[in-house]
């Protein structure tokens, strides 16, 4: 298993994931941020933030996620009220109106939160809807194996984990 490190965020890979974290560079009145992608299949060079030049090319077996990181402007605000990287997925949490491009036959799901101080969305997409129970379980390895470190200190009011 492979393990990627870079800009406070680590991944042990699961078995059968590839992955890669990076900072785009900036553009004008722009602060770049992390990003983190995961797929079961080899990863195009020039992969958008969301997948764009990914999701297209899946099988219906395969996988892709994204760990993205939003600014500190985020931190606080109702839409990252959760605390910790979702998990476990269900099924049900998979949907073909989630995607940001649909393709017919995928699923997705996104979740925002914040973790350690940093406030995140995770974004997955299913190359199948039909076997979402076979591959949420990927999902779910992924997810677990995901770890954030602070990248600021925030100051945040307690909110409910997850489930």
């Amino acid at each position: 298993m492979a393990t990627l490190r870079a800009h406070g965020i680590e991944a042990t890979l699961p078995g059968g994931f590839e992955g890669r974290i990076f900072v785009r560079p900036g553009t004008a009145g722009e602060v770049p941020r992390p990003v983190a992608h995961f797929a079961t299949f080899a990863l195009p060079a020039d992969v958008g933030d969301f997948g764009g030049g990914a999701v297209g090319s899946m099988r219906g077996s395969d996988v892709f996620a994204v760990l993205f990181e939003y600014g500190p402007e985020s931190l606080g605000t109702r839409l990252f009220e959760r605390r910790g990287i979702p998990g476990p997925l269900t099924p049900d949490d998979f949907r073909p109106t989630v995607l940001r491009r649909g393709v017919t036959g995928q699923a997705g799901t996104q979740w925002f939160f914040t973790e350690a101080g940093r406030p995140f969305t995770f974004y997955a997409v299913l190359g199948d809807h039909a076997r979402r129970p076979l591959l949420v379980p990927q999902v779910n390895a992924l997810l677990s194996a995901v770890t954030v470190s602070s990248g600021r200190p925030a100051s945040l009011p307690p909110a409910a984990p997850w489930n």
